[in-house]
């Protein structure tokens, strides 16, 4: 039996770039692994956000740079995906709502798939590893 990589970023990165190709094929033809992200923290934010609070997230969390988040933005509502409401809200569509549904259900079947039959120990201890590596990636991000 081979021994176990050491956690770093190369694992971590092949992890991500591997389930992420996964996750992708269950996206519609023209739609962006950034535009499900944007759509799903639109439906995480009961289906209408203000946009720059999504424009944030996709900053903050999945470090886009800002044209391209407000890209992404573009891109979603010029397909119908999400609508623009007063007041600087964006809100999903029917076909954006219906896109996101389809894609969590896919995503839970993936992960109930990849992370089923590992020990729940397991996944705790990298839940807590991967969260302290982000936090501290963050705060180095944010000192510049």
């Amino acid at each position: 039996m081979a021994t176990a990589p050491a956690v770093n970023g190369q694992v971590i990165g092949m992890a991500h770039y591997a389930t992420r190709a996964v996750a992708e094929r269950l996206l519609p033809e023209g739609t962006t692994f950034h535009q499900a992200l944007a759509l799903n923290a639109a439906e995480g934010a009961g289906g209408t956000v203000g946009r720059r609070a999504l424009i944030a997230r996709l900053t903050g969390a999945v470090k886009l740079g800002l044209a391209a988040a407000e890209a992404t933005v573009v891109a979603l509502t010029s397909a119908g995906l999400l609508e623009e409401r007063p007041g600087d809200l964006l809100a999903l569509t029917p076909a954006g709502d219906a896109l996101v549904q389809a894609y969590k259900a896919g995503v839970a079947d993936i992960a109930a798939e990849l992370y089923g039959d590992l020990p729940a120990e397991d996944l705790a201890a990298a839940g807590r590893v991967l969260t302290e590596v982000t936090a501290r990636a963050d705060a180095m991000l944010a000192a510049g």
